[in-house]
């Protein structure tokens, strides 16, 4: 009887999502993550209800999330002229039964490593350890590792899950002849500020056109002294020279690149200059995902995350799409074994319809009513009941939460991905 072990490239949120629900079912794992140290990098993010359902049968409930973040409450789009085009109740707040978190991207990284070496030892997750490539064995897989050091090894597995982002090495080996990353001619700067939230004290607001706006929202509980939350902010811009692409990923960048772009919004709501000019630092990355694939497996090697569907951030699910795969991946195990038939399973069933959010991502998501009162109005209008009547902004909408995964009594309804204390069965001997 051999016991099975499942190798991770990666980890990031979708890889240590994975290793907790691994770990959650009885397989052990290894995850084998390149930086030499973990370290809370980037901004806010937002954890969808049917994301925010997983962590918390992790075990990873509100008690631990509001030390990184805060429950949203609502979702806005906002014109150009201050006027709102579309504004629902989000989380608990529109009838969910679980939550919608804003969160400090990094904080929440942090959180993930911390419970997962918790849980399964500190050896578990391997730092200074890159996955290049894989070889498929007739007892599983090996993967060949990169060290900080120069050095190279080889590790055996029964499957090896590809969560190593969107420059993946495992989807490159997987995909050879796959374009090159995709870039439409945005770009984004991002920053927090400390300000007093808006609106309902903890809304997240696309304010501006299809090819320029803010996306604003707090990712921490107001400070009961000062009122001041740490505001996340993004500011993008649609450029159509080509010269935007050599931006690189996730640079630092000086406010003056850009502030300009925004220096006549100002509300009696809002002062989007002040805002941005709070930030002690901003950073510059690109607009960026992948073509979709035809399939995410490989026999015993699948992808998961950005690894397998990297999207445009406007539907804001990117990570959650992230921490749902790893518990498909858990389920089909459950039902499949450690075998490459649980990863076939995962890959049937997600692989073409999140295809279908990648699209609609890039052609917007839910930012796409943006795009619809510029080509009605120009942008600017006094009613936007004149504009797009309530029923059609309310099923654009609709149809987003359903491809993305959230539509609300769907969710609501569903039994759990993981059944409570759900192991997965020991092989039988040979």
């Amino acid at each position: 009887m051999t016991q099975p072990h499942v190798l991770i490239a990666g980890g990031g949120i979708g890889g240590l999502a994975m290793a907790l629900t691994l770990h959650q079912i009885g397989v052990p794992c290894t995850v084998f993550e390149s930086s030499r140290e973990l370290k809370p990098l980037g901004v806010g993010i937002n954890l969808q209800p049917n994301a925010v359902r997983e962590l918390f049968d992790l075990g990873i409930g509100p008690e631990a999330l509001d030390t990184i973040g805060l429950p949203a409450r609502e979702w806005a789009l906002v014109g150009l002229n201050g006027n709102d085009v579309y504004a629902e109740p989000r989380g608990l707040d529109a009838g969910y039964n679980w939550p919608q978190y804003a969160v400090h991207r990094g904080e929440l990284h942090m959180l993930l490593a911390r419970t997962f070496t918790e849980r399964a030892g500190a050896d578990a997750l391997r730092l200074g350890c890159r996955v290049t490539g894989y070889s498929k064995t007739g007892a599983g897989v090996t993967a060949h590792i990169e060290h900080t050091d120069n050095t190279t090894s080889e590790t055996t597995g029964t499957l090896l899950i590809g969560a190593d982002g969107i420059h993946s090495a495992i989807r490159a080996q997987m995909h050879p002849e796959q374009p090159p990353i995709h870039w439409g001619g945005a770009l984004m700067w991002r920053g927090t500020t400390l300000a007093r939230p808006i609106r309902t004290g903890s809304s997240f607001i696309g304010l501006g056109t299809h090819r320029q706006r803010m996306v604003i929202y707090p990712i921490s509980h107001p400070d009961p002294e000062t009122g001041l939350a740490l505001i996340n902010w993004i500011a993008e811009v649609t450029f159509d020279e080509a010269e935007a692409r050599k931006s690189g990923w996730f640079r630092p960048a000086p406010i003056s690149d850009f502030i300009h772009m925004f220096e006549d919004w100002r509300y009696d709501w809002l002062d989007v200059p002040a805002l941005i000019s709070g930030a002690g630092e901003a950073f510059e990355n690109p607009m960026i995902d992948r073509d979709p694939v035809q399939t995410w497996a490989d026999g015993p090697v699948v992808l998961m995350g950005d690894a397998a569907h990297a999207m445009y951030p406007t539907g804001s699910n990117g990570a959650s799409q992230a921490v749902v795969d790893a518990r498909e991946i858990g389920a089909a195990m459950l039902e499949h074994g450690v075998t490459p038939a649980a990863l076939a399973a995962f890959d049937d069933k997600l692989c073409g319809p999140i295809s279908e959010v990648i699209l609609r991502n890039r052609g917007a998501g839910p930012f796409g009513l943006l795009n619809m009162v510029n080509d009605r109005c120009g942008g600017e209008f006094d009613d936007i009941d004149a504009v797009i009547p309530p029923a059609e902004r309310a099923e654009f909408m609709a149809r987003y939460q359903s491809a993305a995964g959230f539509a609300r009594d769907a969710l609501n309804a569903a039994a759990p991905t993981i059944a409570p204390g759900a192991r997965v069965a020991a092989p039988s001997p040979a």
